[in-house]
């Protein structure tokens, strides 16, 4: 990770005549992912779903480091929502385990809707209108 030292004992510049080398020191700088920003071991990315994938859940595939990951959305996910893929991050530095990958959904709101499309959501939004009314008049009985 980037700030991460790594020595070599002898491997600098000749402390000159006869004397050992110095050790060289170097400091790693990690360039920005394009898709994955690292926090330690672990890595974020954002993973953009659409309404109607959040609002009825499912299997979506998101990036990975090295592949494709399927990831389980519940139904009813709202956009920030944050998921942890376990063991699927960056190598431990000792070598042993890695550390995990979180996915941050972010719900898309279409922009280029058909008019078919635009009345089905106006047929859902009286649907819910509907709905939130008998709960509102169920809770004066």
């Amino acid at each position: 990770d980037s700030g991460h030292g790594i020595r070599r004992e002898e491997a600098g510049e000749s402390g000159g005549a006869g004397a050992i080398p110095g050790d060289l020191y170097v400091v790693l700088h990690v360039e920005e992912h394009p898709v994955f920003q690292r926090r330690g071991d672990d890595v974020y990315v954002e993973h953009e779903v659409s309404f109607s994938q959040a609002a009825l859940g499912g299997q979506v595939q998101v990036p990975g480091l090295y592949e494709s990951l399927s990831l389980d959305l519940p139904e009813g996910s709202p956009t920030d929502s944050v998921f942890r893929l376990v063991g699927k991050g960056m190598p431990h530095l000792n070598g042993q385990g890695r550390g995990d990958e979180y996915v941050v959904i972010k719900v898309v709101t279409p922009t280029d809707l058909s008019e078919e499309e635009k009345e089905l959501l106006r047929r859902l939004q009286e649907l819910r209108k509907a709905s939130n009314k008998t709960k509102g008049d169920e809770s004066h009985r």
